[in-house]
């Protein structure tokens, strides 16, 4: 079983305005609600690709509702634990001239309710896979991903990881199974200006060598970047299209790749699907949908590329 952890789930709320006026009355042209968090992302394309998968979290108040009942429609397997204090966030995505968000900050999680997610993380077995991805809750500790981690090391379940700075960092002496930072989180690791393929390359190997099995970084519009457990290095291409929402699209790719090893127990296929899965998110308004994926699959690219000495 495939589970997703969303420590600080959200409902997006998108609205487009022909021209954001600061102190007075705007209009929408169009708006959108979203269940939002990228572990949910992840469990949504998942879904969308049939691999069965199940949510853990924290929920609260009206909004945590909306957000499992939005799931459940969807047919996705859900294991929140509720929240008797506070609400799960809104955050407010205005689109006009430029993107301007304002995201909430999320509910108080108790130590009561954090061992009731320990309680859920330990009953995984092996041959489990666990996404663990996104921000954390103010009240929680920025160890809580290598705690989680710490809960699972011993059995063979295989963890992911998609999240920023010592988030990330803390994980990989527990040598996750998968890593994905996209290009500007790379570059925020390393505090550097990352301006081709080769230094691309060059920082990824260093996570690599630093305890993460597979690399997998996010390059926009220039594909994406895999450095796999036999140090193989893969770069996609990305297809052409109207890039609508970047939302979700990293999250797209870590549920692609996800879907494509299970399937095939091939790197290069899991990158492929997972770029393609990434793309079709880009070019949707809300999570890219299977139809749309098999038409980009066709136009996904992947070379292997020579190691680079710097």
């Amino acid at each position: 079983m495939i589970y997703t952890v969303t420590l600080n789930p959200s409902i997006d709320y998108v609205v487009e305005t022909d021209k954001l006026k600061i102190g007075e009355v705007n209009r929408a042209n169009k708006e959108e609600l979203y269940p939002g968090g990228k572990g949910i992302n992840v469990s949504l394309m998942l879904n969308e690709l049939q691999a069965e998968n199940t949510a853990l979290g924290f929920l609260g108040g009206f909004i945590g509702e909306y957000i499992e009942n939005t799931l459940a429609s969807k047919g996705v397997n859900t294991e929140f634990i509720k929240l008797e204090e506070g609400f799960s966030r809104i955050n407010l995505k205005i689109k006009n001239e430029v993107e301007t968000e304002i995201n909430g900050k999320g509910p108080h999680i108790s130590e009561e309710k954090l061992q009731l997610l320990y309680k859920k993380i330990e009953k995984l077995k092996d041959e489990d896979i666990l996404v663990l991805c996104g921000s954390i809750p103010n009240s929680l500790s920025n160890t809580l991903y290598q705690d989680i981690i710490s809960m699972v090391a011993q059995k063979n379940v295989k963890v992911i990881v998609d999240a920023t700075s010592n988030l990330l960092l803390n994980t990989l002496k527990y040598n996750p199974f998968l890593i994905k930072p996209n290009i500007h989180e790379l570059e925020e690791i390393f505090d550097t200006k990352i301006d081709c393929i080769d230094n691309t390359i060059f920082y990824a190997t260093k996570l690599k060598d630093m305890g993460a099995e597979n690399v997998l970084i996010s390059i926009g519009k220039d594909g994406a970047l895999l450095i796999d457990s036999k140090g193989k290095i893969y770069l996609s291409n990305a297809p052409k299209g109207d890039v609508i929402n970047t939302v979700g699209s990293g999250d797209s790719m870590v549920a692609g790749f996800i879907s494509g090893y299970l399937k095939t127990k091939d790197y290069k296929e899991a990158l492929k699907l997972g770029a393609s899965c990434g793309s079709a998110t880009a070019f949707s308004s809300g999570i890219g949908e299977k139809k749309l994926i098999d038409i980009l699959k066709n136009e996904i690219e992947i070379k292997e590329i020579c190691k680079i000495n710097m």
